[in-house]
């Protein structure tokens, strides 16, 4: 366990609080990762305690994971394993988010596991709306969201800033299509996390997104829930280093996501289907629909060039190949078919589409204003080079408003949504 050294101290009766006699219910585990948190341990945990007593209608077991404190927590975390049932402790040599959850799901017996952070932020009343979803076998992994519709958060302008980047960055670079991978509210099947654990590298703050990341390739379902969330004023989370590891880990992943688009073991209901490839599928495509869209869009301007000008030409051999270019991939780069949504597309293409104009209208004039009386050729190769740009910004539009999967789009036949009716099987 990368010389990390866990000790542990099972709870009296070993199945966590809520359990009947007769057949065994399904276990929740809730793992508060600490480090340094002697100030706040007590009461978290003792309110957390209270809360799932009162309202969780399933056993549960409280892990506090202390991530090699310094100072009392590690003396606060065994006293209320002593006096809660249903509450344990364990104890690693080293620090790190990630290696405590690793540590602890990865050796659990409980059917869901999950995570909150100790100053619980995150209202507990998301709690039983996270994991049911998960018990009842329609979800793999359940994430609180923050900057999904129905939530509430009250956070500074700086963190709410950070956030809503780092998870843009998400979005646009890794085709994400969770909303919110830092908030500490999660929990997922403890058979799909420990078959996804042994390929997520991270041990600290990036831990959560690798995994997110790897579960949404293995074709995987990530139910969210919006959460009210109230920011902790004593957090001692330090934002600059976290983000320069975030996009280190970023990077890392996309450089994996390249070399191989295999995904962890999964159900057998989702091994026939091809994991997302990402980036890794839609470029070449997009590309090639590109290449071939500019050699249509050169042959009309110059069939056109003459009768019509420079400028209309231009405006009209664009609009042609605009449309073309966005029926084609819609239904070749982002694989969604049928009629419905069409139109919406289309209409988001055109703003490509004006783009696209601006650039290359904006070329002509430069190009004319520098030369008079310029040769086919010069015009040509000044438009390609617009046209070069326009396909870049069309990119980044088309994957990340116009086909992105949270506008409402039937998942594609590389990012396939698996029925409900077949969430079933047993992990390879």
């Amino acid at each position: 366990m990368n010389a990390t050294a866990l000790t542990e101290r099972d709870s009296p009766d070993g199945a966590g609080v809520g359990a009947s006699g007769g057949g065994r219910r399904r276990l929740v585990e809730v793992v508060v990762p600490v480090y340094n948190e002697q100030h706040v341990l007590e009461a978290s945990v003792r309110r957390l305690h209270r809360y799932l007593v009162e309202n969780l209608p399933y056993p549960f077991r409280i892990t506090v994971a202390d991530n090699a404190s310094t100072d009392g927590t590690w003396a606060v975390a065994a006293r209320l394993e002593r006096e809660l049932t249903g509450v344990r402790a364990v104890h690693l040599d080293l620090k790190g988010r990630g290696r405590a959850l690793r540590a602890v799901w990865s050796a659990s017996d409980a059917d869901v596991v999950s995570y909150m952070d100790v100053d619980l932020s995150t209202d507990l009343n998301a709690f039983l709306p996270l994991v049911a979803p998960l018990l009842s076998g329609h979800s793999d992994l359940a994430i609180g969201s923050r900057l999904a519709r129905g939530s509430a958060v009250a956070r500074g302008p700086k963190r709410e800033f950070i956030s809503r980047t780092y998870n843009l960055l998400l979005r646009t670079t890794m085709a994400a299509r969770f909303s919110d991978a830092q908030c500490g509210f999660k929990a997922a099947k403890t058979e799909v996390v420990q078959a996804l654990l042994p390929r997520v590298q991270d041990e600290e703050w990036f831990f959560d997104t690798e995994l997110l990341l790897l579960a949404e390739r293995s074709g995987l379902r990530i139910h969210e829930v919006p959460v009210d969330w109230i920011d902790d004023p004593d957090s001692r989370v330090d934002i600059v280093k976290t983000a320069k590891a975030d996009l280190k880990g970023m990077w890392r992943v996309a450089k994996a996501s390249v070399r191989s688009s295999s995904g962890a073991p999964v159900r057998a209901r989702v091994r026939a289907v091809d994991p997302p490839a990402g980036l890794r599928w839609q470029v070449p495509v997009f590309a090639t629909i590109g290449v071939l869209s500019t050699v249509a869009y050169m042959l009309l301007y110059v069939l056109l060039r003459a009768p019509l000008g420079a400028f209309a030409a231009n405006a009209l051999a664009l609009a042609a190949t605009a449309v073309a270019n966005t029926a084609a991939n819609r239904r070749f780069t982002f694989g969604v078919t049928g009629s419905r949504n069409a139109l919406r597309d289309q209409v988001g293409g055109l703003v490509a589409f004006g783009i696209g104009l601006v650039l290359s209208s904006g070329t002509l004039a430069a190009v004319h204003a520098a030369t008079p009386h310029p040769s086919r050729t010069t015009e040509l190769l000044a438009l390609v080079v617009a046209n070069g740009l326009s396909t870049l910004a069309r990119f980044v539009l088309l994957r990340a408003w116009v086909f992105h999967p949270r506008r409402g789009h039937a998942p594609s036949d590389h990012e396939t949504a698996i029925p409900a009716a077949q969430n079933t099987g047993e992990l390879s």
